[in-house]
């Protein structure tokens, strides 16, 4: 019999350490410490500008320099709690500052563009307003950096003290196995003593903390172990067993319980936490009935696997959204790259550059993290890449300025001149010189503005008096105009009346009528046109009947004119036209030069050749039209 309940138990024991290791597959974070990483993760600097959790709001302005100082405030509090309490508050008291930190410096900058775009700003009184609130933003970090340092050194005091005591329950640990060994190598002797103790043994495992990780699944093995060997040593009875069994079956299925209704909880991380704890609860319990064995195990089995599924899921989604939040940022970045600073100039160009640029920078910080790997050193690029468009702006608003004033310096030497000559009497002479004053004026570019508009009426008042006086000089002048124009209107009637006869006879009344329009003076300058078209409309019917060619007409108008101008005149026109024929002879020695580069045999050669051809026949035309017209003047100055 006793050979039987032997047998029965050792398969038993067998049995439940196969659970064991079951177990260990699914649980392998067992009896885990808190992790070093924790440190690490307080040390890392935050990323700038980025945007905190959805839960947070952005504040004005106004708002964050307050709210900044309640957070240190908060913080300097949290340092007398106990460290191993405060990781997630101080995490999120951490994210609040060093975004409240980088809005305020963000607006410290932008307002030092706004000041130093300011044309007009002194820059002693930008220099200070610079490093005040520079001093008082740096003082406030500095002062949180102090703060920041005191809780990493507590916590890190609290971990060190975490990890002496995860030693100590190692070593505790150890004792129990080494006490169960020698039990089970003391043989069957003294069963029931030995029962007791051993149960007290198990009891004082329970209440023992957790060992460092790299020890703890050997230790639990060995405690196992020696748990299996001495239940098959003393040969528990079956009805003791089935209690164990029972109280075991109750303790795992509640277990089970627990995690089916973690399952359900919104906060996927909080479940997964604690689905550990009850892994480590699971794995402190001993076996159940050797039926329900695989039952319960499969049970607790499927509950784990749905929250460790969901709790993959919940990162994998994490990680997803991160890598659109990566590509979302170098979309903006593009966009930054594409602004080509070289090419804005002028005002209105900066300012739609950079309202394009604040728009960016908007969409930025609504755009969560990057992946850890890629966040910061994307976010540096992004900084540069704003502070090297601010620069640039900065740049040009500093030259602008200087342009600004030696603009400011040539219209008052403009204005001067004018001022000058507004009272001249030389009407021809002042108002050339008027026009090229207005014209220069119109080049320089703009000035500041609170110059801009007294000195564009100084000037404008001056050319007004100017053509006033000349107006009032120049009116009767206009009677005379009137007057010449009854005078031309009448000789087109006459020519229109020229009867066609004999040709030399009709071209010589012509040429005689022409001479004396020619010798009309000016006519009022709306009538010019239309007086200039009756005229030739005139002229051009009887040529037309006589036909007469055009060049022959412009060669005659030609003569005609050039009896109507003096010497210094006719010099002027005799220096244009040569510059006209020496241009003529150079095209025509190019063009002849091109004939030879092609050949007669392909069409297109032959197209090419013949517009080349006719080209120079018409170029030489003209040089025969202007050589007639050089001979003329020669004729009248000899």
């Amino acid at each position: 019999m006793d050979t039987l309940e032997n047998k029965e138990t050792l398969a038993a024991a067998a049995e439940e350490a196969a659970q064991v290791n079951e177990q260990e597959v699914i649980n392998p974070a067992a009896e885990q410490p808190v992790a070093e990483e924790e440190i690490s993760a307080v040390d890392e600097s935050p990323a700038i500008d980025e945007q905190p959790a959805a839960e947070e709001k952005n504040v004005s302005d106004e708002d964050a320099e307050q709210l900044r100082d309640k957070v240190v405030e908060d913080f300097r509090a949290l340092l007398d709690q106990p460290a191993d309490q405060l990781k997630e508050r101080a995490d999120q008291l951490k994210s609040q500052f060093y975004k409240l930190h980088h809005q305020l410096s963000a607006k410290l900058r932008q307002q030092q563009h706004e000041l130093e775009a300011d044309a007009e700003q002194n820059a002693e009184q930008l220099e200070q307003l610079r490093q005040t609130a520079q001093e008082k933003i740096t003082d406030v970090e500095n002062e949180f950096k102090q703060l920041l340092q005191q809780y990493k050194d507590k916590r890190a005091e609290t971990l060190k003290q975490q990890q002496q005591q995860l030693e100590q329950n190692q070593l505790r640990k150890e004792n129990i196995i080494n006490q169960m060994k020698e039990m089970v190598e003391s043989g069957t002797a003294d069963v029931q003593e030995n029962m007791k103790k051993f149960r007290e043994l198990q009891a004082e495992w329970k209440t023992i903390g957790p060992v460092p990780p790299q020890v703890s699944t050997q230790l639990w093995k060995q405690y196992n172990l020696y748990q299996e060997s001495f239940y098959d040593l003393v040969k528990i009875n079956y009805e003791l067993r089935d209690y164990d069994f029972k109280k075991n079956l109750e303790m795992k299925t509640e277990l089970c319980e627990q995690a089916e209704k973690l399952q359900q909880s919104d906060n996927v991380v909080e479940s997964f936490r604690a689905l550990q704890q009850l892994h480590e609860k699971w794995a402190d319990i001993g076996p159940v009935a050797r039926e329900l064995r695989d039952e319960i195990w499969n049970r607790f089995k499927e509950a784990s696997t749905v929250i460790n599924k969901r709790h993959q899921e919940h990162f994998e989604k994490i990680h997803k959204k991160e890598e659109e939040n990566l590509q979302l940022k170098l979309d903006i970045m593009d966009q930054l790259k594409a602004i080509d600073t070289d090419q804005l100039t002028t005002n209105k160009q900066w300012d739609e550059a950079t309202e394009l640029v604040n728009s960016l920078q908007t969409k930025w910080r609504t755009i969560g993290f990057a992946p850890k790997k890629h966040n910061q050193l994307i976010y540096d690029e992004y900084r540069q890449l704003c502070d090297n468009f601010f620069a640039s702006k900065t740049a040009f608003y500093r030259q602008l300025k200087d342009t600004l004033g030696e603009n400011l310096q040539k219209k008052r030497s403009l204005l001067e001149k004018a001022e000058a000559l507004k009272d001249s009497e030389d009407w021809e002479s002042a108002t050339e010189q008027f026009v090229k004053l207005q014209q220069e004026w119109k080049k320089v570019g703009p000035v500041a503005r609170k110059y801009s508009e007294d000195i564009w009426k100084r000037f404008q008042s001056t050319c007004d008096a100017f053509f006033e006086r000349k107006k009032e000089q120049h009116q009767s002048q206009r009677d005379v105009e009137r007057q010449n124009l009854k005078l031309k209107q009448a000789l087109i009637k006459q020519i229109e009346e020229i009867e066609i006869g004999e040709r030399d006879e009709t071209l010589s009344r012509l040429r005689e009528l022409t001479d004396q329009y020619a010798e009309i003076g000016h006519v009022p300058f709306r009538d010019k046109e239309k007086v200039y078209r009756q005229f030739h409309a005139a002229t051009d019917r009887i040529y037309d009947q006589l036909n007469v060619q055009a060049s022959e007409r412009r060669m005659s108008a030609f003569a005609r004119s050039v009896e109507a101008k003096d010497d210094d005149q006719l010099q002027g026109d005799r220096r244009r036209l040569m510059r006209q024929y020496e241009a003529l002879q150079q095209e025509i020695k190019v063009a002849e030069n091109n004939i030879m580069f092609f050949t007669s045999k392909s069409g297109k050669g032959n197209k090419i050749v013949d517009d080349l051809q006719k080209k120079i026949t018409d170029l030489k035309q003209q040089l025969v039209n202007i050589e007639q017209k050089i001979n003329l003047i020669d004729e009248k100055l000899d």
